[in-house]
């Protein structure tokens, strides 16, 4: 039977230990310091594989678009983020929030990565403190994140969105496409044709399969993407990240 309710997260490691892991890692840990710590924690992972040339025409100019066996894929994630700076405390009123980023899979300096198409936070402080630090695409949205079930709506777009949802069993052996989707250290953003990237660093991911029951997924700028079912779904418990 699926476990709707984990019992527990993952065990917190320490900064020196998250370093330690880096077998996995398609480049080297950037040779600066890391700057920000983050939670990514009870993401499920919604993949839709789309045509390249309809995705294409969404990027910037300046990135690639990524494929994995000739397909392109676009995933909804929602999820709950800690993050606060290397030097400073967290405040959880502004430093925890529910979030849902809508993204593809590109490559830029020789470097493979995501691009945020539309980002959403639940909490309005939050969401303008994430947009003037990071200069991602936040945007404010209702959001109720708890085991089992996710709801969503941003009436500034239209975005809605209703999870059901089961845990499921662990994915033992991941296929190279569960990895080609989940195992990305890098981000982009362009703004005035300036390409910025962000290098994450966390130790692989331990996916499970979880097991959908209701799902509603209405982001009109983006519906002629998400069509039908998910291809593919992925669920984990989460990851503590270093964020360069």
């Amino acid at each position: 039977m699926c476990n709707l309710f984990p019992r527990q997260m993952y065990k917190k490691q320490s900064y020196a230990d998250i370093l330690s892991a880096v077998d996995h890692r398609p480049w080297a840990l950037p040779e600066t310091q890391w700057g920000y710590y983050q939670e990514w924690n009870k993401p499920v992972f919604l993949h839709w594989s789309v045509e390249p040339n309809a995705l294409q025409a969404m990027l910037p100019a300046e990135l690639e678009l990524d494929t994995h066996q000739g397909k392109a894929w676009i995933s909804l994630v929602p999820f709950t983020i800690v993050i606060k700076p290397r030097y400073l405390p967290s405040f959880p009123l502004l430093s925890t929030f529910d979030e849902i980023n809508l993204r593809t899979y590109v490559k830029y300096g020789g470097k493979t990565g995501v691009y945020f198409l539309n980002i959403e936070a639940g909490k309005r402080a939050s969401s303008w403190v994430a947009r003037t630090l990071s200069g991602l695409p936040y945007q404010y949205a209702k959001m109720q994140h708890r085991d089992g079930l996710i709801t969503s709506a941003n009436p500034r777009q239209n975005n809605r969105l209703h999870l059901r949802y089961e845990e499921g069993k662990r994915i033992v052996q991941p296929s190279a496409t569960d990895l080609w989707l989940s195992e990305r250290y890098a981000l982009f953003t362009v703004k005035n044709r300036r390409v910025t990237s962000y290098d994450v660093h966390h130790k692989p991911w331990s996916l499970y399969q979880p097991h959908i029951s209701e799902l509603q997924v209405d982001y009109p700028d983006y519906n002629h993407l998400l069509v039908g079912e998910p291809e593919r779904t992925h669920y984990a418990h989460g990851v503590q990240v270093l964020a360069f």
